[in-house]
């Protein structure tokens, strides 16, 4: 039998390298056991994001004339995969990362974002910056509970939406203003087809693979239902 761990003993909590996008919270715990005694010391690190902590993931699709179901995949930048991710370091081989990345539209919840009227309200605006598309509030499905992406160092959680557009009405991406969203393009694929390039690493984002999982799970229950 393992030492039963009852709560945690906080020696230290500090922010390192704040004045960016991203800060670094380190703690300083130990564990606190039932018996009364506690663990050595050690260190637990969470990326802290100062604006947002979660983040809202939108599935935008459209049904063909024959049935079929496709879905907008965004292509923008991703500087820190393209410059930071070592793929001699991969445990399998791997093209040399890339800046851009292939993913569903999703954007930062802000601070007036609350309840489920809040995530409708931000996915529909993320649906228009960055996927090209005027959609009520309303029509914005959500699917599912919010989820942990990495909780080893994230205290983020994606919470999925879906919304069915007529691909014939997309406008210009109008962008948040950031350089980060310069030259961002989007590209329609068969739904099967976008999960299995998931599948196959040619689109290698998680929130994108679950959320198409998600977007074919919940089509498929509306068809049974009917």
């Amino acid at each position: 039998m393992g030492l039963n761990v009852v709560g945690l003993i906080v020696d230290g909590d500090e922010r390192v390298g704040e004045g960016g996008f991203l800060a670094l919270r380190r703690l300083r715990l130990r564990n606190r056991r039932a018996d009364g005694s506690a663990s050595a010391p050690y260190v637990s690190d969470a990326v802290a994001r100062p604006y947002g902590q979660d983040a809202v993931v939108v599935a935008i699709y459209a049904r063909g004339a024959d049935g079929a179901v496709r879905v907008l995949l965004r292509e923008g930048l991703r500087p820190t995969i393209g410059l930071c991710r070592d793929a001699e370091r991969a445990p399998l081989p791997e093209p040399p990362p890339s800046i851009w990345l292939t993913e569903l539209v999703a954007g930062i919840l802000e601070v007036g974002d609350r309840g489920e009227a809040g995530l409708r309200a931000r996915a529909a605006a993320e649906t228009l910056e960055e996927g090209g598309f005027v959609v009520d509030p309303a029509a914005i499905a959500l699917l599912g509970a919010g989820m942990l992406p990495s909780a080893g160092c994230l205290t983020e959680k994606l919470y999925f939406t879906a919304v069915d557009v007529d691909p014939a009405a997309q406008v210009a991406l109008a962008g948040d203003g950031s350089p980060m969203e310069e030259g961002a393009r989007t590209a329609w694929r068969g739904l099967d087809e976008a999960i299995a390039a998931c599948v196959r690493g040619e689109i290698c984002d998680l929130k994108t693979e679950l959320g198409l999982r998600r977007l074919r799970d919940a089509l498929a229950e509306q068809l049974n239902r009917h």
